[in-house]
């Protein structure tokens, strides 16, 4: 009980009603944050209210993934009917799949209009217990106009980008502009750390920590000198902050004309174009860089919508996740926020493609993201996770990446033999 009433008293506090007086029903959606996120779910969600003459509450959440699945195990835990649609990671399906209802009678339909890679990674023991929302892929930010300056290429290698960090930063500094980095990223210790890491060692052709066999594949030598270069960046190119920055501490850098190069997800062009950017009109999106022998990899992200079992209006909460999934919603929101949609058809929409130029050009980056081994570690996904993003914390910090990797390793595969 007490569980249930610390979750009800967060979920409480932090609701905020969108819909008029005496509705047929009143139904909880959890969905963002902070920023254009938590503005674009009550958007749509104040619309679906308005055509069906029910209510919708939004429910904040923290912006931490990390901390966002750990409120949201302890509401289900607690079978609490305090949310009914619940805004999760894409990595999250494995982990949550017990506490979720199967959408496949009501919406198994609307699956055929998504990416069929993200639905597979929707079912779980055959029931698909979430509908894709909106996708990520890492991507690397730069300012063209330094770019262009400077005589540099966009950079196809992170040798490349080093270097033309490197030369571009030391030249603004002589200008006199002496707050400008070269290159700002997610260095903090949470799930991001985990994102960018995978793409530092699968671009070097390190793998992707755990392979789709299930066999721990972490500790090599390209993994090494992965991670050995990243922590080279630290106070180099990249600010000693940047052990903490999160996506927004990265971006704030970037948009304020503070740094070069920038590795974000999506959402960040939209806002790079906005009135009170100091980049509006200066700002390239490109597929990250690769190692010396690998190819650009860019982690998989995005999120999805799923039902609570223990949601009071299960038919009405699918029908939420119906209109918010939709090919008219996800359009809106590519057009007005840069979310980039999970059917495939929006890609070759004209509007969609002349708001957000980058979605067309590099589609093929996103459909061939790297995912993160949820699917294989299922449930055992988030203590994988940790005790990845904790170890490569500790490399950037000066720590050695070859023991720090070979004690890694064996701490998964003591995971591994209790089952995932």
């Amino acid at each position: 009980m007490a569980g249930r009433r610390t979750a009800a008293g967060i979920l409480v506090a932090g609701m905020l009603a969108l819909a008029g007086p005496a509705p047929a029903a009143t139904l909880a959606i959890s969905c963002g944050a902070v920023g254009q996120e938590l503005e674009q779910c009550r958007t749509g969600a104040e619309a679906w209210a308005r055509q069906t003459g029910n209510a919708v509450k939004v429910v904040s959440t923290p912006n931490s993934a990390t901390e966002r699945l750990a409120l949201y195990q302890q509401i289900l835990a607690a079978r609490s009917p305090d949310i009914d649609v619940l805004q999760i990671d894409v990595i999250w399906p494995g982990i949550l799949a017990p506490h979720l209802r199967d959408l496949t009678p009501t919406l198994g339909g609307e699956a055929a209009g998504h990416f069929p890679a993200l639905v597979a990674n929707d079912t779980v023991g055959g029931k698909l217990v979430a509908l894709p929302w909106f996708m990520d892929a890492g991507l690397l930010y730069y300012r063209t106009d330094l770019l262009q300056k400077y005589g540099v290429a966009v950079p196809e290698t992170w040798a490349d980008l080093t270097a033309a960090a490197a030369r571009i930063q030391a030249a603004e500094r002589a200008a006199g502009h002496n707050g400008v980095w070269g290159y700002v990223w997610q260095g903090r210790a949470y799930e991001g750390l985990t994102c960018n890491a995978l793409e530092w060692i699968a671009s070097h052709g390190g793998g992707t920590v755990v392979d789709g066999a299930g066999k721990v594949t972490v500790d090599n030598p390209a993994a090494v000198r992965a991670l050995e270069t990243a922590r080279g960046w630290v106070d180099t190119i990249s600010p000693p902050g940047v052990l903490t920055y999160a996506e927004e501490e990265a971006r704030g850098l970037f948009q304020s004309g503070r740094a070069v190069f920038m590795r974000n997800w999506p959402y960040a062009w939209s806002l790079a174009q906005g009135a009170d950017s100091s980049v509006k009109g200066k700002v390239g999106v490109a597929a990250l860089p690769r190692g010396p022998d690998g190819r650009p990899a860019a982690a998989l992200g995005g999120q999805h919508l799923a039902v609570s079992k223990y949601s009071a209006h299960p038919a009405l909460a699918m029908d939420l996740v119906r209109h918010l999934t939709g090919r008219a919603e996800q359009k809106r929101r590519a057009l007005e926020a840069s979310f980039n949609p999970t059917r495939p058809d929006l890609y070759d929409d004209r509007e969609v493609a002349a708001a957000n130029p980058f979605m067309a050009s590099l589609r093929a980056t996103f459909q061939a993201a790297t995912p993160r081994p949820s699917t294989i570690t299922g449930a055992r996904y988030n203590r994988v996770s940790q005790e990845f993003f904790t170890t490569v914390s500790l490399v950037l910090g000066g720590g050695g990446a070859d023991p720090a990797l070979e004690a890694l390793a064996a701490r998964l595969n003591r995971i591994k033999r209790r089952g995932w």
